[in-house]
């Protein structure tokens, strides 16, 4: 059973960026730099079958490429923060691309999320951190803002089976419209690994 997500790959400028933030901070597992990206529709563990489902709906999505950037850097958790996240600023594409996969979701027979889209890239993974220590970090780099950048594609990524986690692989990439997206170069291996 593939472990499935669909997101959008960031450019490496902009990885090495958000790199430069990685700092030691007790209870705190960065991210490697290769596996950050911005989830779209998280699917798990499913059957081959449904996920050929999925890659098939996946790539009926009709978007325009758009622009994006990330801006601002919060935790999810309330008083007891699980991730660091980078803020995202996009239009009304990046919501219409996460709406068309999750209608790709629902089409392939997969139960609604958890929780709403909420666009953000997670840099770390945080247990028993210390909340001064993280107010140190946020106060200091709670400002950061990338170039902006134009997203010209979307892709299926699998994770290690049952437990997720990096190193993700992609496993087909999915052209927007106007974004100049050559298949000769920029389509991966069509073949899926799971």
């Amino acid at each position: 059973m593939p472990r499935l997500f669909s997101g959008i790959e960031l450019p490496e400028s902009i990885r090495e960026d958000l790199g430069d933030l990685n700092q030691p901070l007790p209870g705190t597992r960065w991210i490697d730099m290769d596996d950050l990206h911005l989830t779209l529709r998280f699917v798990g563990d499913i059957e081959k079958r449904t996920a050929d489902d999925f890659a098939d709906l996946l790539a009926g999505i009709e978007v325009s490429a758009f622009p994006m950037r990330l801006s601002g850097l919060g935790t999810y958790g309330g008083r007891d923060p699980r991730i660091i996240w980078a803020g995202v600023e996009a239009g009304e594409e990046l919501e219409r691309l996460a709406r068309g996969n999750e209608r790709a979701a629902r089409a392939a027979g997969l139960a609604p999320p958890a929780r709403p889209f909420k666009p953000h890239v997670t840099l770390a993974r945080l247990k028993n951190s210390r909340p001064e220590m993280l107010a140190r970090f946020l106060q200091k780099h709670g400002g950061f803002r990338s170039e902006s950048f134009y997203v010209t594609y979307f892709t299926l990524f699998s994770a290690k089976p049952h437990t997720g986690g990096g190193p993700y692989v992609v496993e087909a990439t999915f052209p927007l419209f106007g974004g100049g997206f050559d298949e000769e170069t920029s389509l991966h291996d069509p073949e899926p690994t799971y």
